[in-house]
């Protein structure tokens, strides 16, 4: 699929990020993620009840795809400690990675509170509604999300997209542009301008922004496959791909996204 949603894993909005690191100490290559795994694996098999281990291997484990293997330690962890909010939110993310929407949308609703709302689960939450096709209750809950974070790019970047499965391209560009100008956005969010500038026919400037990431040749083949996909019917698969496993994870012909960190989202 054409270009990557917001919520890749790791970032602070992403699907399991109220279990991330900082991100300066994250790792951020498949070797990083792979030898992360292999550590905490160490630890959590040592003793499958040291919630942090649990926490920190099932990170790993999405960083690296490995989605079912992170359900299940998730899933036991979430037994063990039934009131513990991070557990429940980590977990309401990896069943949407593992496309339990419905399920995940229950998990995430127990995994804060209205008094103590935590945006990361907010953004978590609109892209699972995204997903279930509720794309006026996603809406509202990224709004809500930038109540608490303001100009946060992953829940702009996100609401964006959902903007557009809504089929209103103005807003979404308008939204995405101010997100993609933020000092915190990354390649991710630019990636879903470019696909919004694609749906609208415009392509010139859809490329001009390809190249801020690709080289020449990478942003031209982007913008070829684009083009091929607005001129078919099920061009807005392209957005349904973006949006991913409750996080949009997929990414453009050649791009280069080798942070693969798991704790936005699609899941973003």
């Amino acid at each position: 699929m054409a270009l990557a949603g917001c919520q890749s894993r790791g970032g602070p909005g992403d699907v399991t990020g109220s279990i991330a690191r900082s991100p300066a100490a994250q790792p951020r290559t498949a070797a990083d993620w792979q030898a992360e795994r292999e550590n905490w694996a160490k630890r959590y098999e040592a003793n499958p009840k040291d919630r942090n281990a649990a926490l920190s291997y099932a990170r790993a484990l999405r960083a690296l795809d490995q989605n079912a293997q992170a359900l299940a330690v998730l899933q036991s962890a979430v037994l063990t400690f039934q009131d513990d909010r991070e557990l429940l939110g980590a977990y309401g993310r990896s069943l949407a990675d593992n496309g339990r929407f419905r399920e995940a949308d229950d998990v995430l609703s127990r995994a804060h509170s209205p008094e103590r709302p935590d945006w990361r689960i907010l953004s978590a939450q609109g892209t699972v509604a995204d997903q279930l096709g509720e794309h006026e209750r996603a809406q509202q809950i990224y709004q809500a999300a930038l109540k608490l974070a303001p100009g946060e790019p992953t829940i702009m970047s996100n609401y964006g997209l959902s903007l557009a499965l809504s089929r209103h391209l103005p807003e979404a560009e308008r939204v995405l542009t101010e997100a993609a100008a933020s000092q915190g956005a990354d390649i991710r969010v630019r990636q879903n301008l470019v696909l919004v500038l694609g749906l609208q026919g415009r392509f010139g400037e859809a490329e001009a922004m390809a190249r801020r990431d690709q080289s020449p040749a990478e942003a031209a083949a982007t913008i070829a496959y684009l083009k091929r996909s607005v001129s078919q019917q099920n061009s807005w698969d392209l957005l349904k791909g973006a949006k991913g496993r409750g996080q949009p994870t997929a990414k453009p012909p050649l791009a280069q996204t080798p942070d693969r960190s798991a704790d936005t989202d699609r899941r973003g």
